[in-house]
Order: structure tokens, then sequence, then C-alpha cells
């Protein structure tokens, strides 16, 4: 499968808020069809960093490159953005007001009804269209703010915390059309805490963290990158015969034996020993059901990353 290209490229972008550094020198590329996971704990940076792509504020240094050329104003029309503060006229009938923040983005009314009706229709939500935005939910207002933010059909979306006041049956119904999105050309930039959906959705990332950006790449890259030569075990046989035989290069860390069936994790201290060589050495001492790596989730590597980069008292 051919490398994608670079869409957006973030270029040495600082920013300073009188006596506040925002970001310091922040370099992103995101390829173009993507899902790109934006992370880092509050007040990191992400926010900034969002509204300086969407031209809400400026950078005090740095540019911004969209499909090879530098950001302009005009390019906001191929952008839609989904604030994690909620936006919705409290008063106004849903249908109304989709309508207008639809015509904002520049549809016509006739393309901003159909489309709407569309939408509505997909997400069961027909019913919503004439009454007023504060007879809604949380959940419920999120879904109008997520159709009017894609309504437009943008090559960008940048979607920050946009499962925020969600259950688990909504949550992965949005999670399907981001997916089904990226599925049809548009690249998306994802800001989230919520790490699972990060590895179920993200291809990249990168983490911000005091400003500054101290991890990026691939989801696959990142995990590889952080494994402990840990390994989880399921064989036929007892734990003592296999920690008699076993070399000092191997330590067990946890076992338990259960019908003559022990699961156990070991961790290799030999980085030099190859998986193949510890399958060798296990195989005399019992029939092996199942042997995986134990690969650190993303929010394991987010706390470890962040802890690792705590600035000096």
């Amino acid at each position: 499968m051919p490398e994608r290209m670079t869409f957006l490229k973030i270029e040495n972008i600082s920013k300073t808020y009188i006596q506040h550094q925002a970001l310091d020198n922040v370099s992103i590329d995101v390829k173009k069809g993507s899902v790109f996971g934006l992370l880092g704990p509050n007040g990191a940076g992400k926010t900034t960093l969002i509204r300086i792509i969407n031209q809400i504020i400026a950078p005090d240094q740095g540019e911004v490159f969209l499909d090879g050329k530098k950001l302009l104003p005009e390019d906001v029309r191929n952008i839609g953005y989904l604030p994690e503060e909620r936006g919705l006229y409290k008063k106004m009938k849903v249908g109304e007001q989709a309508i207008y923040l639809a015509r904002l983005k520049g549809l016509s009314r006739k393309e901003a009804v159909e489309r709407l009706k569309y939408w509505f229709k997909k997400f069961e939500i027909t019913a919503w269209w004439d009454k007023k935005v504060e007879e809604l939910s949380k959940g419920m207002q999120q879904k109008i703010q997520f159709i009017v933010t894609i309504l437009h059909e943008p090559k960008l979306l940048i979607f920050d915390e946009p499962f925020s006041g969600f259950d688990p049956i909504n949550a992965n119904l949005l999670k399907n059309e981001i997916l089904d999105l990226k599925e049809k050309g548009a690249t998306i930039i994802f800001s989230t805490h919520n790490m699972a959906s990060v590895e179920e959705i993200c291809d990249d990332i990168a983490l911000i963290n005091n400003s500054k950006k101290i991890l990026d790449g691939s989801v696959k890259d990142v995990k590889a990158s952080y494994k402990s030569n840990r390994y989880k075990i399921v064989f036929d046989g007892a734990i003592n015969a296999m920690q008699l035989s076993l070399r000092h290069q191997y330590k067990v860390l946890e076992n338990e034996t259960k019908e003559n069936t022990t699961n156990l994790i070991l961790e290799v201290s030999d980085t030099s020993i190859s998986t193949n060589d510890l399958i060798a050495s296990l195989l005399p001492l019992g029939k092996i059901r199942s042997f995986s790596d134990i690969v650190p989730s993303i929010d394991e590597i987010f706390i470890k990353v962040v802890n690792e980069n705590k600035p000096a008292l």
C-alpha cells in the first residue's frame, strides 16, 4: 500500500500568551485520508494548536500548510471543526438552527435541507427537527453539532472530544461515522482523553506536553517502540518445573495454575534472546497453548511519557 501524502503540515509553531508559552516549536505532519490523534494532558497546548489551524488565533512563529499550500483565510471553508465547548442557541428550534449553521458554511437553503434530512434520518433523529435545543440532552445536542460540522463535506475535519456526553452505543455510532468519513477521503484530527478510542480509530498520533511535542508516529510503531520484552504464555503443566528449568535471563512476574493449565507472565531481561529462543526453551517443559507479546496500551504509554517529561521542580 503506497504511503499517504502529507495533507496538513504544521511547521515550527510557537505561541505565547503574556507569560505562558502554549506551544514551543511544534511540528506535525497529518497524512491525507488518515485519522490523526492529537493527545496531551489538560493545558498541554492542544486547543491552542487547533485554534491556529482554524485561524481563530495566529501563531507567534511558524507556518501551517494545507494540501501543499500555505494556509489562507479562505481555507476555513475546507475545514469542519467540532469544538469541545458546545455552542448551540438554546431557544432556537433544532432544524432552524441546523439550516442557519449550514448556510454559514456556504450551502444554499435547498442543499442544507436536503443534506440535513438525510443525516437526521440516518441518525434516527427526525422527530427532533421542531424541538428547541434546550429540550435536548447533551448527547443529543452533540449529534446535531456533529452533523453540522460534516454537512459541507470539508476536506479536513477536527473533532475535539467528540464522544463527550455520549453513552457507549452512540459513541460507537459516531466512531463508525468517523471511520466512514475517512474511507470517503476526509483527513481527520481527533483530540481526546479516551485512549481506547485512539487505538481503535487513529492511524498516527502526536503527544504534546508542556507546550512541546514529545512523541509522534504511527500507533503501531509507537506501541512497538515501548514493548518491554514481556510475554504471556498459557501451557499445560505446573509452574514449578518451568521455574526450575528457566535460565537466569527469564523472570517470572505472574503465574496462576488451574487444573494443570498455567497462565504465566514472563520478562526476558537479556534483550539478545529472540522469541524463537524463548519458545524453544519452553517447549520441552509442557504443551504451549498460547504465546503472545505484552504490548503496552496507548494509555499506558501516555502516562509513562508524560511522567518522564514532567518539569523539574
